[in-house]
């Protein structure tokens, strides 16, 4: 697997059907990208989030070049802490270990490129399957908040969870 930059115009139409209902999209974007997605509009969502979080969007693709996942990637130069957003593995392409290879990918990107000291990333406590993704990439639970997140009549949990430089 490798992690490169998304280029608008040749990957959204990769990752434009990986978002088919809007239950998946509130777990994926917690409503803040569009739904369903459209380039333009899309386009402006992923340079608003570079503006507000300096969030960087990358693809990762299988060796011979097929785009698998995306996820967007920021520092806070504070805390000098990474964090992973927006992250997503193409439907049929999952339960093949790209998700786990993704991140990590993303975390070794953000400790020996961007030289973070730790890297985050938040999941819905409903998203079991991302949270145990997360886990075999080797992040560990740093704290949840309850009822973080409205749905429809449910509220969401979100577990916020970290890896460390070592």
């Amino acid at each position: 697997m490798r992690l490169r930059p998304y280029i608008p115009s040749h990957d959204f139409d990769a990752i434009k059907d990986w978002v088919t209902d809007e239950r998946t999209h509130a777990m994926w974007s917690a409503k803040h990208a569009p739904f369903p997605l459209e380039k333009n509009v899309f386009d402006e969502f992923l340079a608003d989030m570079y503006i507000k979080h300096g969030d960087c969007p990358f693809v990762a693709t299988t060796d011979d070049g097929k785009v698998v996942g995306f996820i967007c990637v920021s520092i806070n130069y504070e805390t000098n802490e990474a964090m992973l957003a927006f992250v997503i593995i193409d439907p049929a392409q999952r339960d093949k270990g790209y998700g786990r290879e993704m991140i990590q990918l993303a975390a070794k990107y953000c400790f020996e490129i961007l030289k973070a000291d730790a890297v985050q990333l938040n999941v819905f406590t409903v998203n079991e399957r991302a949270r145990k993704c997360y886990e075999s990439a080797g992040f560990t639970e740093r704290r949840t908040e309850e009822n973080a997140f409205p749905y429809g009549n449910e509220m969401w949990g979100r577990c916020n969870m970290v890896i460390t430089k070592q």
